[in-house]
């Protein structure tokens, strides 16, 4: 049975380009995967808080000498990353918010990101332990940062991520960018018709060969 991991960072709900492109993507991969299963990850909704030095201490405690208090100061870094292995397959979307990924984002990679558990140093070079998964990225920003554009260079969301899931392990990975929402913003394309080629997109991967 396939699983997969559906992560979502906008905060802005319904109104969010980057939700409804992982809503239509999760709605194809049910429809293609019967028997699969989803596990929703609302970030914005999930007490993420920033690690400190009580975190980093109970995480390098080995954990046969770790307290009650400090199982229960990375229990949810312990979910999180569980959620991680036990999928097959990892959906997210990704508002561009200054040019880099939400600040909710980067605390879910600060949680997800642990020596031991989602890499390893035992060989003496850092290994991904998240070997044989697969990354689907959507990414909302108002301005167009796609390579080959002017602002290109100030795209940070794209290069960052990849490298973080591929130091995680994760190599196969892509990016849809749907870029350019600010035309929403000042009324100059309606929704439908700004959401359309990306959900023709999504949809494409979906249709058989």
């Amino acid at each position: 049975m396939s699983t997969l991991l559906h992560i979502d960072s906008s905060p802005l709900g319904e109104a969010s380009i980057s939700r409804h492109l992982t809503s239509e993507f999760v709605q194809n991969w049910k429809a293609a995967n019967p028997n699969g299963k989803v596990i929703t990850r609302d970030l914005n909704a999930s007490n993420l808080a920033p690690i400190d030095a009580a975190w980093i201490g109970a995480v390098y405690t080995p954990e046969e000498a770790r307290t009650a208090a400090q199982n229960n100061r990375i229990a949810l870094s312990d979910t999180l990353i569980a959620e991680l292995f036990a999928a097959d397959e990892f959906v997210l979307g990704v508002p561009m918010h200054n040019f880099g990924v939400p600040s909710v984002l980067k605390l879910w990679i600060d949680q997800v990101a642990r020596v031991n558990k989602t890499f390893s140093y035992a060989t003496g070079a850092p290994v991904g332990l998240l070997q044989h998964k697969t990354a689907h990225v959507f990414v909302a920003s108002g301005g167009v940062y796609d390579a080959g554009t002017t602002m290109a260079s100030y795209n940070f969301v794209e290069p960052y991520l990849r490298t973080v899931f591929g130091f995680l392990g994760v190599t196969d990975i892509s990016f849809l960018n749907a870029g350019g929402a600010s035309a929403l913003t000042y009324g100059k394309i309606d929704r439908q018709s700004f959401l359309q080629p990306h959900i023709e997109s999504i949809r494409s991967q979906f249709q058989p060969a």
